[in-house]
Formats: C-alpha cells, sequence, structure tokens
C-alpha cells in the first residue's frame, strides 16, 4: 500500500488509540491494538472475525489466549475511556445514561444466562425469554449538531445470587466517580432505575440526576414555619390532580427525539416524600400529536434546582441516545454474537467490541475534514450526517490491508503510520501463523 493511503486515516484515530493504550501493560499493547482494530471493522463479534479482518501478526489461538489469560484490565479501559471524553470532547455539563439491555440466548451454558421479563413488549415474542442482561453506562457526547452516546462499561448480570440491576448501577457510578470529581456531572435514568437506593448513592456524592417517575409520586410544598412552639412542619400541603392543573401551563415548540415537537409542561419546586423530603425540581409534561391530541402526562424529577423546565426536558432527552447505541453494538458491532465461556473473559471481550464501536462514532462527531474524506466513499450520501457506519467503511478500505502491529512504536509509545522508508518488510507468515 502506498503511503498516500496513511493521510486518509483521520490524524485523531491515533490520537486516540496512543491515549487508550496507556491503561494497559507494555507487552499488551500490540495484542490489544490488532483485536480493536479487527472489532472496529468487522460486524460478527467472534474473534476469530477480528483475526480475519486485519493483517494478524501471531496465530488465532494466541489471541484467545490473552483473552483468557492475559494479565490485564477491561474496568482500566473503561476508566480511560472516560479520561479521554474528558480530554478530547470537554462538556459543560456530562451526562451519563444508565440503562440495560438484554441479548438473547438459547444455551443455558452461556454466563448469566437466564429468563427474564421482555419489557420492550414486542410483537411474536413470548412475555419470557431466555437471555442475557447487561447493565450499560454511556456518556452522551455532542459536537453542537449532532449527538451520540458512546458505551463505557457494561456489567452482565449474574444468573445466580443475590444481585440486582440497581447494584450492577451503583458499581459502575462507584467505578468511575473519582475521575469526575470536577466535573459537573449529571445521570440520566428511566423510570425502572428512579428507586431511593440508587438517587441517594448518587447524590451522596455529588452528582446531579434527572429521571422520570411515577405520575402518582408522592409530593409536597416546601412548609412555610410560623413560629409556633413544637416541631416543625417537614411536608406542606400535597399535590393532588387538582393542584397541578392551577400551576400555569406553558406551551413551547422544542426539538426533542429527532424531531420538533410541541410541548406544553407545569413546573415547581417540590419536596419529594420517597427521597425523605429531598428538595427537587418536577416538570408535568404533554406532547401535542399532529393531529392536536395530547399525550399522557410525564413526570420528570431533577435535583439541580437551577436548571429551567425547559432545560429539564431537553437534558432528558439525551437519555434517549442509548437506545440507538444499543441497536448499533448489538447488531451491527458484534453484542449479539460475542460468546465466551467464562463471565471475565467476556466481560473482556464485550469491553473491546465496545471501544471498536466507540472510536467511529466518535471520528463521526469530530467531522474534521480528513473524517469527511474518509467517510466519502457513498457520494450519493455526501449531504447526510456523518455515521459510525460509514466511518468504518473507510477504514476498511485502509486498515484491512497493512500489518496493524508495525503501527505501534514502542519506544515512543505511539500509534501511528510507520515510516515508509524505515518500516519493516511485510513478512509472509504462511497464513498467519506465528
Amino acid at each position: 500500500m502506498d503511503k498516500s493511503g496513511y493521510r486518509t486515516i483521520p490524524q485523531a484515530l491515533n490520537e486516540y488509540i496512543t491515549f487508550l493504550v496507556q491503561a494497559l501493560p507494555i507487552r499488551s499493547v500490540p495484542t490489544f491494538i490488532e483485536l480493536l482494530i479487527g472489532a472496529m471493522l468487522t460486524q460478527a463479534g467472534f474473534v476469530t472475525q477480528a483475526w480475519l479482518a486485519v493483517d494478524m501478526h501471531r496465530h488465532w489461538t494466541s489471541y484467545y489466549k490473552w483473552l483468557q489469560k492475559g494479565r490485564w484490565s477491561w474496568i482500566a479501559l473503561g476508566r480511560q475511556m472516560v479520561r479521554m471524553i474528558l480530554t478530547f470532547f470537554p462538556q459543560s455539563t456530562l451526562f451519563f445514561v444508565i440503562d440495560d439491555t438484554l441479548i438473547f440466548r438459547a444455551s443455558k451454558k452461556a454466563p448469566g444466562s437466564r429468563f427474564h421479563h421482555q419489557h420492550g413488549s414486542k410483537a411474536n415474542r413470548p412475555a419470557f425469554v431466555r437471555g442475557q442482561c447487561w447493565v450499560s453506562l454511556a456518556a452522551v457526547v455532542s459536537n453542537g449538531l449532532n449527538t451520540a452516546a458512546i458505551p463505557i462499561l457494561a456489567r452482565l448480570m449474574r444468573s445466580e445470587g443475590n444481585s440486582s440491576k440497581l447494584k450492577a448501577a451503583k458499581t459502575l457510578i462507584r467505578t468511575v466517580s473519582s475521575l469526575l470529581k470536577l466535573q459537573k456531572v449529571c445521570f440520566l435514568l428511566d423510570s425502572w432505575y428512579m428507586r431511593k437506593t440508587l438517587l441517594s448513592y448518587i447524590t451522596a456524592r455529588g452528582f446531579n440526576l434527572i429521571g422520570q417517575v411515577r405520575i402518582d409520586t408522592a409530593l409536597y410544598d416546601i412548609p412555610c414555619q410560623t413560629g409556633k412552639r413544637g416541631r416543625p412542619r417537614k411536608y406542606g400541603e400535597k399535590y393532588t390532580a387538582e393542584r397541578i392543573g392551577q400551576l400555569p401551563e406553558t406551551r413551547t415548540r422544542m426539538f426533542l427525539y429527532g424531531k420538533k415537537q410541541w410541548v406544553r409542561y407545569r413546573s415547581n419546586l417540590v419536596l419529594a416524600r420517597f427521597l425523605k423530603g429531598l428538595k427537587v425540581k418536577v416538570v408535568w409534561l404533554r406532547f401535542e400529536k399532529e393531529d392536536g391530541t395530547l399525550t399522557k402526562i410525564r413526570l420528570i424529577l431533577a435535583t439541580d434546582l437551577a436548571l429551567s423546565a425547559s432545560d429539564i426536558i431537553a437534558a432528558y432527552a439525551k437519555r434517549w441516545w442509548i437506545e440507538p447505541m444499543f441497536a448499533q453494538v448489538k447488531n451491527h458491532w458484534g453484542w449479539k454474537d460475542a460468546w465466551q465461556q467464562t463471565r471475565q473473559v467476556l466481560h473482556r471481550w464485550l469491553q473491546i467490541l465496545s471501544i471498536g464501536y466507540a472510536l467511529p462514532q466518535l471520528l463521526a462527531l469530530k467531522e474534521c475534514l480528513d473524517v469527511q474524506k474518509l467517510a466519502g466513499l457513498a457520494p450519493w450520501r455526501v449531504k447526510q450526517p456523518i455515521t459510525a457506519g460509514r466511518v468504518r467503511l473507510g477504514l476498511q478500505m485502509i486498515l484491512g490491508h497493512v500489518r496493524i502491529r508495525h503501527w505501534w512504536n514502542p519506544k515512543s509509545r505511539k500509534f501511528e503510520p510507520p515510516d515508509m522508508a524505515k518500516s519493516p518488510p511485510q513478512t509472509d507468515y504462511g497464513g498467519k501463523t506465528a
């Protein structure tokens, strides 16, 4: 391959990989880079498919052995992902989303495989299905025009024991909390995760949260201190449907969930009883359909009292970006095909698959001139937004034909294309044998 092909690869990709490998032992870096590039270029979640996607240096058994017995931490890679987002994509407020997804499995031997209730209520599917439940932590990154959810860490629920999704969410938060002490952070949660144990865990660490709660949640006014003798009142008057209807309603048009919509909302500062009287800001929200009818009332709760009602609505809408992220990583980046015999090795391989999706997605958000050239293989999509899939197609044309291991410089500890005049010759290893 001529040197001109190297110039079409964005320099940002080299910087991202160089930054990520700082979390790994130096001896594991070349093998990790080869598997990462292979996972980035293929749609299947098998290690053998990643091995076939690029010009690997060693026999395929070496990569399985590295995944199973290598001395490296997949959690350290997830923490390094947070550092990379803080470094290359600084945000005034960093939004994290916690949600779970289900990957169907037919085998009982798969780690964490058990029956789960299917909350999606999709057609032609039973109410209970066998699969693996993954609780995921994702960061919402925006460049001003486009927004995407970037996978950080995912924890597999055990098939036995006293674990729960709330405990898994706490574990994910505890893993990254030490990196976010100087950053304004807000967690976005759906109604299932809006429980007192998790919410108290988040607020105790100085983080804010926004989430949807039940419409019949007990909310009270802030009591007025009368100065009389005796114990002061903890709660004021309770909010009923009649009292909520008396609040002033605002009608505005906002860009939410990929389109402009008319929104009607009411808002106020209240005390939430299920949070032991914590002062929060709530928004009662309804959408206007195209025929003029209104949807059901949704109740959104936020712990950041400085936010306006419209800011709370816009911030909570960012939670939706984890849904297309799940669809991409499961169907186009190999989560549904990922198979390992033990829970630990499965965590390791899934983390590599997640980073293989995260890097093209971050390049798509960067939208520099190099990325536009790389994603310009489809001229009929020039005027459409750059996606991670288009970035991957451009990388497949280049990285699938080079010896990736030679791009890692152990002296400078940088990942970059080698100097063609000084690069070692491409040796034929006889069908990728060691």
